[in-house]
């Protein structure tokens, strides 16, 4: 029996390399990870309207547009919390490799989860900014009033209060939002990604 191509569409596509010689840019993933409001989305949108700025194309996937859309189904189990990150890191390799600068924040609390997500896009399209503000002052913030609930025992496996945090390895960038204004958080992400993008 010969061995055939049960995916014959994928050797007539574009390739990345076309892509990104239209857009005139290199996709990449910037993932941001650390506890919830520690400032991950709101760099997020600062970085995107940079990148936007100097004429880059730009995606942000953060919990609200994932969680209400492509992953609705998924609950706070350790396996929907594993499998949420999957569909992300599998969606966000489509816009990376469309030659979309994709920005992803994300709690991703494991070192397996971003392990995992790193694996799926591909370790040289993947850049890891922890956002390391302390939990005093991420709780003190407590944007959504889920440290909040968590303490009184309403919202169950919460990181960073009922479940861990694990500091990330070797991220490419840590940035502490409780000293650094936003302007110099965003400053330090946009240098970095022109670093990567060359």
């Amino acid at each position: 029996m010969t061995d055939t191509n049960i995916f014959p569409i994928y050797d007539r596509m574009m390739t990345r390399e076309d892509k990104e010689r239209l857009l005139h840019q290199r996709g990449l993933m910037i993932w941001f990870t650390g506890l919830s409001g520690s400032g991950k989305s709101t760099i997020a949108l600062g970085v995107e309207r940079e990148l936007h700025q100097r004429g880059l194309l730009c995606r942000i996937l953060d919990g609200d547009n994932i969680r209400s859309g492509i992953n609705a189904g998924l609950g706070f189990s350790a396996e929907d919390r594993r499998e949420n990150i999957r569909r992300i890191a599998e969606v966000g390799k489509l816009f990376v490799d469309t030659g979309v600068v994709t920005l992803a924040a994300f709690v991703s609390p494991t070192n397996e989860y971003r392990q995992l997500a790193r694996d799926i896009i591909g370790a040289e399209d993947f850049i890891e900014v922890y956002v390391s503000t302390p939990l005093e002052e991420c709780e003190r913030r407590d944007v959504k009033g889920l440290y909040a609930r968590a303490r009184r025992g309403e919202v169950k496996e919460f990181t960073g209060i009922s479940a861990p945090f694990e500091v990330p390895e070797h991220p490419a960038l840590c940035l502490d939002t409780s000293v650094l204004p936003l302007q110099e958080s965003v400053r330090r992400v946009v240098e970095l990604i022109e670093r990567k993008s060359h």
